[in-house]
């Protein structure tokens, strides 16, 4: 029996839980139809207002990491420039030709009771799902008291979500800005205004960077620029805890739509285990056109199946009891790294980052060829993988980082230079000169920290495993009161340190 993706947010049926969010890939019926042929269960249209604003030129950059493009996306794009009689008109046909399809409208005027009650009634005449109220918009409209002008205030958030429940006769979505101290105090006044859900996040406030050559922000307008909203991959850990934050938040209680950084239908279940009912994807669209969903549905199907999960509600939400303060985290529990020989390709960026960044923990050896497979039964595997350089063959310990690079892969400095240095070890010896540099682990010292297995770039070469740390089982908050009852003494730092 296949796994049923259907779901129902707020009162509204969606056959599945990815939609479209508020954004350019639904600023038009033509596109919305598209996406819902390719399989998107529902859709936000781009925000609707009264009279069109004129948006500028250029509007768009991106933060490129180690090969991958579009990590991060800003933009100082507004909400729609086209006429509200032409969305409502569109809105009206694409929901006739598509019933079983969730479509919400975001909605942003000025901040008056008339008016939103206006736009309001014109918009659900075109029979749609419901509205997405815009108050997180960070650029552009917020310096006109719109948008995140809005969703910072937690009053005027309450008043303009009660205006609009005033005159809606269908379910209202109220979209958060991460850009404040504690989304949950916004997330409580839309409820407390009657909101029927909450969506989250909209943009980060953000300047994505600055051109060296001519001194110009970008993205560049003559010459000049200004603050943009950030989303894409790079914004999706912070997406996840304001999530899981308000999921976990008693005072909210309403369904969630999860935003920010979605690529993968690994990531639209990461923010629904966290308490999302449906999720909202826009960079990706944008990056890699409305046929991700195929793979989305598939892969949400296939980890269904595979779980023993028959419906979404299964597991919306497991994950969050999980969530802790810091304070109730286990004291005792301990996990050190253990390096599978078998699987080291001897590229150093373990020891490099332990040895400079973190805690000192990795031995580093001069090991005969012959000796190293009598100690591991097996020869050292051969440096490999795009970009790392020339390789432990060769000698080198780090691969091309930009740093190390001028750009085109040519080396600018030694990477041997990141190495400690003593005794008769000042290299980082490859296979070629009958010695291999092996890393391994010093367990006594090692705090379990993980950095080494992050920049290993060999799956499954670093793992953690946990040990036996001879602490009872307590937290933060329980080692404070056994210290003040004097049931126990102070836990003395290791003795490396």
């Amino acid at each position: 029996m296949q796994p049923d993706l259907s779901i129902t947010f707020c009162g509204v049926k969606s056959p599945n839980p990815f939609w479209l969010a508020s954004a350019p890939p639904t600023n038009s019926g033509y596109q919305v139809r598209r996406a819902f042929e390719a399989g998107w269960g529902g859709a936000v249209w781009k925000t609707l207002t009264h009279e069109p604003i004129v948006n500028v030129s250029s509007r768009y950059g991106a933060v490129d990491y180690d090969g991958r493009k579009v990590m991060g996306l800003n933009n100082i794009e507004l909400i729609t420039d086209r006429p509200l009689d032409v969305n409502l008109a569109e809105i009206r046909d694409v929901k006739r030709d598509f019933p079983d399809h969730a479509l919400f409208v975001s909605l942003m005027v000025e901040s008056k009771r008339e008016t939103w009650h206006d736009i309001v009634k014109r918009t659900q005449d075109t029979g749609c799902d419901g509205f997405e109220l815009n108050f997180g918009c960070p650029h552009g409209m917020s310096e006109r008291g719109m948008g995140a002008a809005v969703g910072q205030v937690p009053q005027y958030a309450e008043m303009i979500t009660s205006w609009v429940k005033e005159a809606s006769r269908i379910p209202v979505i109220v979209k958060l800005t991460p850009n404040v101290t504690d989304v949950r105090a916004i997330a409580r006044a839309a409820k407390n205004g009657g909101a029927d859900a909450v969506s989250l996040i909209n943009t980060i406030n953000s300047i994505m960077g600055v051109d060296l050559n001519s001194f110009a922000p970008r993205p560049n307008v003559a010459g000049r620029g200004s603050h943009g909203g950030y989303c894409g991959p790079a914004v999706k850990p912070i997406a996840l805890n304001m999530v899981s934050s308000i999921a976990a938040d008693p005072g909210v209680g309403i369904p969630i739509s999860g935003i920010g950084g979605i690529q993968a239908w690994q990531d639209a279940v990461e923010f629904m285990l966290l308490g999302a009912t449906s999720v909202q994807v826009c960079t990706a669209v944008m990056h890699y056109g409305f046929r991700i969903v195929e793979h989305m549905i598939s892969g949400m199907k296939n980890w269904m199946r595979e779980r023993g999960f028959k419906k979404t509600s299964d597991f919306i939400g497991r994950s969050v009891p999980n969530i802790v303060d810091w304070g109730d985290l286990d004291l005792s529990y301990k996990v050190v790294a253990e390096i599978n020989q078998a699987k080291c390709i001897h590229c150093g960026l373990c020891y490099i980052a332990c040895e400079d960044g973190c805690h000192q923990s990795i031995k580093w050896e001069k090991v005969p060829l012959d000796e190293f497979t009598k100690r591991y039964g097996a020869a050292p595997s051969p440096s490999q993988g795009e970009g790392r350089g020339e390789g432990a063959a060769a000698g080198s310990a780090v691969r091309a980082h930009p740093a190390n690079t001028n750009g085109n892969g040519h080396r600018l400095i030694n990477p041997d230079m990141h190495f400690h240095k003593s005794g008769d070890v000042e290299v980082l010896p490859g296979a070629g000169d009958g010695y291999v540099g092996v890393f391994s682990i010093k367990q006594d010292t090692c705090v379990g920290c993980n950095m080494c297995s992050l920049v290993c770039p060999v799956e499954g070469c670093i793992t953690m495993k946990q040990v036996d740390s001879g602490l009872p089982k307590m937290n933060w908050k329980e080692y404070q009161a056994k210290l003040a009852s004097g049931e126990m003494q102070k836990i003395e730092p290791p003795s490396h340190v």
